[in-house]
C-alpha cells in the first residue's frame, strides 16, 4: 500500500495562493487515478481535481480555472496549485490514489489517502 504525505497548507487571505504537494512512497505504474479532495467541518467530502496515467486532468466546477493538479513521477510527488483562493476553499485537503482505477473523474471516491493538510482562507 503506497504512504501519502501531503503539505503545504497553510492559511491566506482571499485573492492569495497556495501550493500543495504529495510525497507518494513508491512510483505510480499502470492504470492508475490520483487526486485532491477536501472536506470542510461539518461538510462532506469534496471532489476537487483528478489526474491520470494518462496526464488527463478533471476538475470540480467549484475549482476550475482557479486550480492546478500536477504529477512528476520521476519524484512520485502529486501538487495542486491553488490560485485566487475564496474563504469557501477553506478545508482540510486529502491527496489520494488508486491503483487500477476504471475512471478518474474529479469526485472520484478514493479510498486510499493521506493525513490532509489544512487549508485556510480569510476575508
Amino acid at each position: 500500500q503506497v504512504e501519502l504525505v501531503e503539505s503545504g497548507g497553510g492559511s491566506v487571505q482571499a485573492g492569495g495562493s497556495l501550493a500543495l504537494s504529495c510525497a507518494a512512497s513508491r512510483s505510480a505504474y499502470g492504470r492508475y487515478c490520483m487526486g485532491w479532495f477536501r472536506q470542510a467541518p461539518g461538510k462532506g467530502r469534496e471532489g476537487v481535481a483528478t489526474i491520470d496515467n494518462n496526464g488527463m486532468a478533471r476538475y470540480s466546477d467549484s475549482v476550475k480555472g482557479r486550480f492546478t493538479i500536477s504529477q512528476d513521477n520521476a519524484k512520485n510527488t502529486l501538487y495542486l496549485q491553488m490560485n485566487n483562493l475564496k474563504p469557501e476553499d477553506t478545508a482540510m485537503y486529502y491527496c489520494a490514489a488508486e491503483a487500477g482505477a476504471i475512471s478518474c473523474e474529479s469526485n472520484y471516491r478514493f479510498v486510499h489517502y493521506g493525513r490532509g493538510t489544512q487549508v485556510t482562507v480569510s476575508s
